[in-house]
C-alpha cells in the first residue's frame, strides 16, 4: 500500500463506511438505475452529495459505463472545491486515494501531463476534507475493474483554462471524464425544477455560461462543455432530479442532473459548434 495516501474524509457521512454495505448499495443503485445509452460515453457529469440523496442520479451516470468495465484505465475526475479556496485546478501530492473499497493509484504520467500547466497547483488541503471528489470513486471502483485517477479540485479557473487541462488529457477509449457538480442550492421544489431544467438545457446544448448559482461545479462543467463542442461529442440528459424527490424535504432542497457525452456513432456525422 502507498505511503502517502489521501485517506477516505467522508466515508460513514455521505456513504457508508462499511465495504461491505457500500458495495451493496453502489451496486443496488447501479442496478435500479435507468439505462439510456446504447453505447458508452466519454464523459460524464454526476452529482455528489450523500448517497441517500443524489445516490439514484449519479448512478444514472455510472450505470453507462458498464460496457466499458475492462477498456477504462485512466479517469480524470474534477469537482468543485468546498473547503479551502485555490487558484486554479489543484493536484494531491498523494500517490493514491482510499475509500472502504480499496485503494486507487494516482496517475503518474497524467500529473506529468499537465502539471507545467499555469493553472495546474498541487494543494494537499484542497483535496483533504473535500466531498466532491471522494463520493464518485466508489461508484468507479464498483462499475471498473482496474484504473488510475487524476484528481482535480477546480477552484478560480477560468472554463478555458479547464478546457486546456483537459485537451492533454483526453486520451482514447481508455480515458474517461468525470465532473463532479449538484445544481440549484436550497430552493423551494417547484423553484429548483425551474432552474435545473433550464441548466441542464444549457449543458446538452453546450452553452458554457452556466454560473455557480446553477452549479457548484459550473467551472468543471463549462470547460468540459468547451472541450467536448471542440471534439464533436453529443450530450444527453440521463436523470433530472432533486432531494424533493430522492430523501429530503420539498420546501428547500438541492438539484441534481446527470448528464453523458458521446462521441458520434460509427457513421454519424460530428457537429462542432
Amino acid at each position: 500500500m502507498s505511503t502517502n495516501l489521501r485517506p477516505a474524509a467522508v466515508a460513514g457521512m455521505f456513504y457508508p463506511d462499511s465495504p461491505v454495505v457500500l458495495s451493496r448499495e453502489v451496486t443496488a443503485l447501479l442496478v435500479d438505475a435507468p439505462r439510456h445509452a446504447d453505447h458508452p460515453p466519454k464523459a460524464i457529469i454526476a452529482p455528489h452529495a450523500g448517497y441517500v440523496y443524489s445516490g439514484p442520479i449519479a448512478a444514472s451516470a455510472f450505470a453507462t459505463l458498464a460496457g466499458l468495465r475492462n477498456t477504462i484505465r485512466r479517469v480524470i475526475l474534477l469537482g468543485p472545491t468546498h473547503r479551502v479556496a485555490v487558484r486554479g485546478l489543484a493536484l494531491p501530492t498523494s500517490d493514491a486515494f482510499a475509500t472502504p473499497l480499496g485503494v486507487v493509484p494516482i496517475d503518474k504520467q497524467a500529473v506529468d501531463a499537465v502539471s507545467d500547466l499555469p493553472q495546474v497547483v498541487f494543494s494537499d488541503a484542497a483535496h483533504a476534507h473535500e466531498h466532491s471528489l471522494e463520493v464518485e470513486i466508489p461508484f468507479l471502483q464498483v462499475v471498473l475493474e482496474d484504473f488510475s485517477l487524476l484528481p482535480l479540485a477546480v477552484g478560480d479557473a477560468s472554463p478555458g483554462e479547464v478546457a486546456e487541462v483537459l485537451e492533454r488529457l483526453w486520451g482514447g477509449r481508455e480515458t474517461l471524464i468525470v465532473i463532479s457538480s449538484d445544481l440549484s442550492h436550497y430552493l423551494p421544489y417547484h423553484d429548483a425544477q425551474h432552474i435545473d431544467t433550464r441548466t441542464a438545457h444549457q449543458i446538452v446544448g453546450f452553452d458554457p455560461m452556466i454560473n455557480h448559482y446553477q452549479a457548484c461545479g459550473a467551472t468543471p462543467i463549462n470547460g468540459l462543455l468547451l472541450a467536448a463542442r471542440k471534439r464533436g461529442l453529443q450530450a444527453r440528459q440521463l436523470d433530472l432530479r432533486n432531494s424533493g424527490d430522492t430523501a429530503g424535504d420539498r420546501s428547500r432542497v438541492v438539484g441534481y442532473g446527470a448528464f453523458g457525452f458521446f462521441e458520434p456513432a460509427a457513421g454519424e456525422q460530428r457537429h462542432v459548434h
